[in-house]
């Protein structure tokens, strides 16, 4: 798709490329070591007491802290390290299912509150749950409040299984897509050179060689600090000493849809006040930015036409913008975009065969010999490796769950984990490649048990093989522009997993030690898991066979809206093809159409900002090369605000029931 790749690829600089460089060595070892001792529990206590992760306060930290560390012990860092510890920073502090933060056993604290909550037993499905979960809530181990006692051999022992496997599954097929996407279609994947710059800017300033970069990198950390202090660090710090938080500005977005329901009802209308997508804005190609904007102009529109016509017949006055947003996916919305993004899958697949056909058309003209071998020295893996060990995974996955649930039809875990989980992955990764924005297919799984007519609560826990590893490819592609080999990378997850394994564990362990999970001690858990547990409760019983009926999922798939939402992808793209028009503007509606729209305008006011004055300050070149700096800045200003904000929360926290 040369048309796709001509409109968002930006220009090369004249830079000379450096060679690939390994960047796994004893200092990622010990950052590994130092995440996982440190930061883990800290993101631990923050999840339960605020319901937030670390996220980029852990990772612009911990760098910043070993450059400093580097630079009194008369070192340096190169970008490659640099590199590799966001890369471990983000993969030990990730979010694990509804527990989120804490390393993958976040899980098993999560399932022993479930087995004994309110809403598992008023749904009469808490003595159904499967041992191999979570033990009863009249066992010794949940009692006692101990992951080391015997009742929680087999849930440990299948977490840290699945957690091997979900590593080593997206790594493989999250490989795999970035040589589809980046090596033979050549898309740009353009909020990869954020991480990439920023860890380049600091390589420059580690050694001392300050050039543009760590201008550029300062003054969007600038900007992240000042911000970050009014965004997050007031309602973070008077959170911890007042009964409810200061917010100057409203976070996460300013909620105006019921405001606005008399003039556009059903319309979910919110506007995000963050500097954050004023950033993406400038980052993002200028038409995929408008495609977005237009996407959620259309849904804006559109919704209340829908509404008075009857098809958004669930909305009432009064919902705010998630209730309005969740009602409608049901009834439109959501098959909708399972069309579009079909159709995402659909085009790439075209695209790829006219890169094929291209490549042969020009071998036989006698032109150059095109090859789809990698560059030379990046470490990458022989494909038919990677190819046979996610498929080794795959069987692993498919015949735990069968093991475990037996009475489910097996052909529903082949489907998903050999021809779903790659087609849906591969859109996703597309997506990101072209507009940074993911692509999710949600609620397809819970739609599989409900018309499988499959009875049992045990198939809600499966470890069925539905993921989407679009992500990852853009973490291969930010590693290829820091010029760091691969195999790095597969070096460090050989020493990340036993670690994050081993912290996970034994801090999950001490924190439901000191107090039950949920409890007065965190506040975050004590007033959401509830609710959360509740919702779960209801939708596994729609499978347990006791009467509880659910036709929520049943009545949001509709098939001639599948259809739809295909064709309109397919043919807005030919049309825009015919007309000689942008047609990556197909991408960014599809990123938008029937989502929330609270992020539009900040994008589209960077993206005019960008283009019509700081283009013609700056050119247009040097422009697109600030731009990643600046946010790559911008974010490690905000994380460092939000370190500092937890570091006084846990104090406060830790302090406050002492009696003097």
């Amino acid at each position: 798709m040369s048309k796709v790749e001509d409109e968002v690829r930006v220009s090369g600089t004249s830079e000379a490329l450096p060679d690939y460089e390994d960047g796994f060595n004893l200092k990622t070892v010990i950052g590994i070591i130092f995440l996982g001792l440190f930061m883990i529990p800290g993101s631990i206590y923050l999840n339960l007491i605020a319901g937030q992760s670390l996220g980029p306060a852990a990772e612009w930290t911990t760098i910043i802290l070993f450059i400093e560390v580097a630079r009194r012990s008369f070192t340096t860092l190169r970008r490659q390290e640099i590199y590799m510890l966001y890369y471990v920073a983000a993969s030990l502090t990730a979010g694990f299912g509804v527990a989120l933060s804490g390393g993958p056993f976040a899980q098993l604290i999560w399932n022993q509150y479930f087995v004994q909550s309110p809403g598992a037993k008023a749904f009469g499905i808490d003595d159904q749950i499967p041992s191999w979960v979570s033990p009863l809530a009249s066992s010794d181990a949940i009692v006692s409040r101990s992951l080391f006692h015997a009742d929680w051999l087999a849930p440990i022992a299948l977490t840290a299984i699945l957690y091997i496997f979900s590593r080593a599954s997206a790594f493989t097929l999250g490989y795999g897509l970035f040589r589809v996407t980046s090596d033979v279609e050549k898309l740009p994947f353009p909020l990869a050179p954020i991480q990439a710059e920023g860890a380049t800017a600091l390589a420059e300033s580690s050694s001392g060689n300050e050039t543009w970069r760590w201008r550029a990198f300062s003054m969007g950390a600038m900007l992240g600090l000042v911000f970050g202090a009014f965004y997050i660090g007031i309602p973070a710090i008077t959170g911890a000493l007042l009964t409810e938080p200061i917010a100057l500005i409203p976070i996460p977005f300013v909620d105006l849809t019921r405001n606005t329901e008399s003039i556009l009802p059903a319309a979910a209308v919110a506007i995000e006040l963050s500097l954050q997508p004023v950033l993406i804005g400038f980052v993002l190609p200028f038409w995929i930015v408008i495609g977005g904007v237009i996407g959620s102009v259309l849904t804006l529109i559109l919704n209340p036409f829908f509404y008075d016509l009857g098809i958004l017949s669930t909305w009432s006055p009064g919902m705010d913008t998630i209730q309005t947003t969740l009602v409608n996916d049901i009834d439109f919305w959501m098959s909708v975009r399972i069309g579009t993004a079909f159709a995402v899958a659909l085009l790439g697949i075209f695209s790829i065969g006219q890169a094929i056909r291209a490549r042969q058309k020009a071998n036989r003209e006698g032109k150059p010999k095109q090859s789809f071998k990698p560059p030379p020295g990046r470490g990458d893996f022989p494909l038919k490796v990677i190819i046979g060990v996610f498929l080794l995974i795959t069987v692993g996955y498919v015949t735990l769950s069968w093991k475990l649930v037996p009475g489910f039809p097996v052909m529903f875990f082949i489907f998903y984990g050999f021809i779903y989980t790659p087609l849906s992955s591969y859109a996703s990764a597309r997506l990101r490649a072209i507009t940074g924005a993911d692509l999710q297919f949600p609620m397809i799984k819970e739609a599989t048990f409900l018309l499988s007519g499959y009875k049992g609560v045990d198939i809600w826990f499966a470890p069925i093989p539905i993921f989407n590893y679009g992500g990852q490819a853009q973490a291969f592609r930010e590693i290829e522009l820091t010029r760091t080999r691969f195999s790095s990378v597969l070096k460090a997850e050989l020493v990340m997993i036993p670690v994050l394994l081993f912290c996970s564990l034994l801090f999950w362990h001490f924190i439901w030690g000191l107090a039950p999970i949920p409890s007065q001690a965190y506040p975050f858990a004590q007033k959401f898991w509830q609710q959360q547990a509740t919702m779960q409760a209801l939708w596994y019983s729609s499978t347990s066979g006791g009467g509880v009926e659910n036709s929520y999922l049943l009545e949001a798939l509709k098939a001639p809206l599948i259809t739809g939402g295909l064709v309109f992808g397919v043919a807005a793209y030919a049309l825009l093809a015919a007309f000689n028009l942008p047609v990556i503007l197909i991408f960014g509606i599809i990123k938008s159409i029937g989502t929330v729209s609270h992020n539009f305008l900040p994008e589209l006011f960077g993206a005019l900002l960008g283009k019509f004055y700081m283009e013609k300050k700056f050119g247009k070149q040097q422009w697109y090369r600030y731009t990643p700096v600046l946010a790559a800045g911008y974010a490690c200003g905000t994380g460092l605000v939000g370190m500092a904000t937890v570091a006084i929360a846990l104090i406060t926290k830790t302090v406050s029931p002492l009696v003097y």
